[in-house]
């Protein structure tokens, strides 16, 4: 129990004010170093993302370096990790597997309520301190757009969130052991 010895009630007030906004303040900040939760083993210093390939057919001819540079930024940024070519302790590569347009919600009499992107990234993850924590897995997400749109007019928007969401999900699989 805290005892305050101040005997005037204003200053009791702001006194109690304060300490429950430090209290408030104080959780706030512990709070958010323990959200993340990432797991990246001490040893590991390193990293390289490869070129990945594009083998599909009908998507945007840049598509696999906008992914390339979209992993090395996101892997540079929200780990320790640092950027080398010349052995790395962990690799990724990959390829854009899938790249995907269809219809979503058909209405009747054979209308479209929506068409939907699905883009599928198969990834290698390679930890050449550690053998068992080698991995490869296809990561896919699709996001939605009206029928009266042109993909073209779109396609850069719905690429950009489709891949915030399959990065999370990669950096995820690699550093958090989900």
């Amino acid at each position: 129990m805290i005892y305050i010895k101040h005997t005037d009630p204003t200053q009791r007030f702001v006194f109690m004010r304060h300490l429950l906004l430090a209290l408030v303040v104080s959780s706030l900040f512990t709070g958010c170093y323990t959200f993340k939760g990432f797991n990246v083993d001490p040893e590991l210093t390193t990293f390289k993302i490869s070129q990945f390939d594009n083998t599909t057919f009908n998507s945007p001819p840049n598509i696999n370096q906008t992914f390339t540079e979209a992993l090395k930024r996101k892997v540079s940024r929200e780990s320790r990790l640092v950027l080398e070519e010349q052995n790395p302790d962990i690799q990724f590569d990959g390829s854009i597997s899938r790249y995907n347009v269809s219809s979503v919600s058909p209405e009747p009499g054979e209308f479209t309520a929506l068409q939907r992107l699905s883009i599928t990234v198969q990834i290698r993850y390679t930890n050449h301190s550690d053998e068992e924590d080698t991995w490869e897995q296809p990561f896919s997400f699709f996001a939605d757009f009206a029928p009266e749109q042109q993909l073209i007019d779109v396609q850069d928007e719905l690429i950009a969130i489709i891949f915030d969401q399959i990065l999370e999900d990669i950096f995820n699989k690699a550093f958090t052991n989900w």
